[in-house]
């Protein structure tokens, strides 16, 4: 196989307040091109991102980016002959004047892998950023390597989803995710370390990451979108129950295959009882035999109904599973402390393949209906995640670049949402109730008033309940967010 050579280091300008900072990075021509434009350089033309090379089937990326442009020839090939100097008078040179702004990048997703055309995808998203600019340049940002500012903390969540008091007893909730996080143990570590949270690591027993057969060794290949779903997974076990036990098994690639086998090893580790997919491809004829993957009586499973708003995503409408649908969460000054709307990037729907089960009560599917429950979810207003493995290296010109799209993975704090998010929460609320062994995903439907019904919003346009929340059951939000862990 004929390998790409790696980028050549371009020497990138970024302002830094009044000042400029010079520095040597690796990028890719076109990704030069793109900092060069949003830090400040000039540019007239277009080119696209320069995505890797996609196959029959896949779909390759769309965004185009300003590069600088080359100087006119005017039509030939020598140097234009120097003007003399015109006469001048002495006088000080007039002062640039300094023009502030801000600059807003929108929500985008994490970029996971995926191999070919059918693969699934991670379904995490990074919430909106705003830099600020000087004459029109990005500047970066002053990091000090505290929590950042935005993003719900583990005290919010335990608070917003009346958790307080409860306790995990060392029971273990496990993760399956696709690829390497090679920085999953030391970001783990830096999250509970700022929030307060006790240590979870290899040495102490609370942690171990595996690959889909359940070896230490040999680890998949890393991927920085995979890598920062693997943080934000890890770290929403961790808010929510940081006296359970984490494990984190990585699938060889994003195939119903490979993550299936992970779930499989999941599902046989003594003291597993929840595990939690935040991932989900589209229904089709391999759905159904594919649930076999997800039959494990005992142990809760949790996943994502989507991030692109109302259609079906499996695993989540596997009848074996709790699907998890998403909210937008926001204090108040209500008794909670907080309220709640549909996200409007929740999945939900009628499925196309699985049958309706009998604890499912609606009537205007006659299939599996999504969601069951749900969390938060919208990214603005998502949770702090600590995340340090990227592909630029570090630094402030690092954060611009990732907050602007042109680099991949994250440099310590950001705020993400996604159903990414909601479902390891849901995964841990099972894990503190402890009543796995004896309950299946019609549970919740039983026990309904303990959760916190979500009564508007929506994420389409279909006419029903199935896309917009109200009283009772919908489909972005399922029966309601935990209050407390009676509905587990």
């Amino acid at each position: 196989m004929q390998r790409t050579p790696p980028p050549r280091p371009v020497r990138v300008l970024l302002a830094v307040g009044s000042a400029v900072a010079l520095t040597g990075l690796a990028l890719a021509p076109a990704q030069a091109a793109s900092a060069s434009s949003l830090l400040g350089g000039s540019t007239t033309a277009h080119h696209s991102y320069g995505c890797a090379p996609v196959k029959p089937g896949e779909i390759p990326c769309v965004g185009k980016v300003h590069v600088p442009s080359a100087p006119a020839t005017g039509g030939s090939s020598k140097p234009a002959a120097p003007k003399p100097p015109a006469a001048t008078t002495k006088s000080r040179p007039a002062t640039p004047k300094r023009v502030t702004g801000t600059k807003t990048v929108g929500v985008r997703s994490f970029g996971c892998a995926t191999a070919s055309a059918g693969d699934v995808a991670c379904l995490g998203k990074f919430a909106p950023r705003t830099f600020k600019t000087v004459n029109g340049k990005a500047v970066a940002p002053k990091t000090t390597g505290s929590p950042t500012s935005s993003g719900l903390t583990p005290a919010q969540l335990v608070k917003a989803y009346g958790l307080a008091g409860t306790n995990g007893n060392g029971r273990t909730v496990a993760i399956v995710d696709s690829n390497d996080a090679p920085t999953a143990e030391a970001d783990l570590g830096a999250y509970r370390k700022a929030y307060g949270l006790p240590a979870c690591t290899t040495a102490n027993g609370c942690f171990k990451k595996v690959n889909q057969k359940g070896a230490a060794s040999p680890l998949p290949a890393a991927d920085y979108g995979w890598a920062e779903e693997i943080s934000l997974d890890l770290d929403m076990v961790s808010a929510v129950c940081p006296t359970c036990h984490i494990l984190l098994v990585e699938a060889d690639g994003p195939t119903t295959e490979d993550l299936g086998a992970a779930e499989n090893t999941a599902a046989n580790t003594p003291g597993v009882v929840a595990i939690s997919n935040s991932w989900g491809g589209s229904e089709d004829d391999t759905t159904l035999p594919a649930d076999k993957y997800f039959d494990h009586p005992g142990i809760a499973i949790t996943a994502s109904s989507g991030d692109s708003g109302y259609g079906v995503l499996w695993p989540a409408a596997s009848n074996h599973v709790t699907a998890v649908g998403g909210t937008s969460l926001k204090a108040d000054s209500s008794a909670r402390g907080y309220s709640e709307t549909a996200w409007s990037g929740a999945g939900s729907g009628c499925s196309v393949q699985e049958s309706k089960p009998s604890w499912q009560k609606d009537t205007g599917c006659g299939k599996r209906s999504i969601a069951d429950v749900s969390a938060v979810a919208d990214p603005t207003t998502g949770v702090a995640v600590y995340d340090t493995y990227n592909s630029c290296g570090g630094g402030p010109l690092c954060d611009v670049l990732l907050g602007l799209g042109l680099a991949q993975g994250a440099d310590g704090w950001v705020q993400v949402g996604g159903t990414s998010a909601s479902s390891p929460i849901i995964a841990s609320v099972y894990a503190l109730a402890g009543n796995t062994a004896s309950i299946d995903p019609s549970y919740p439907y039983s026990h309904a008033s303990s959760l916190n019904d979500v009564t508007s919003g929506s994420n389409g346009k279909c006419g029903n309940y199935l896309c917009t929340a109200g009283k009772g059951y919908d489909g972005p939000t399922g029966l309601g967010t935990p209050k407390g862990t009676g509905a587990f």
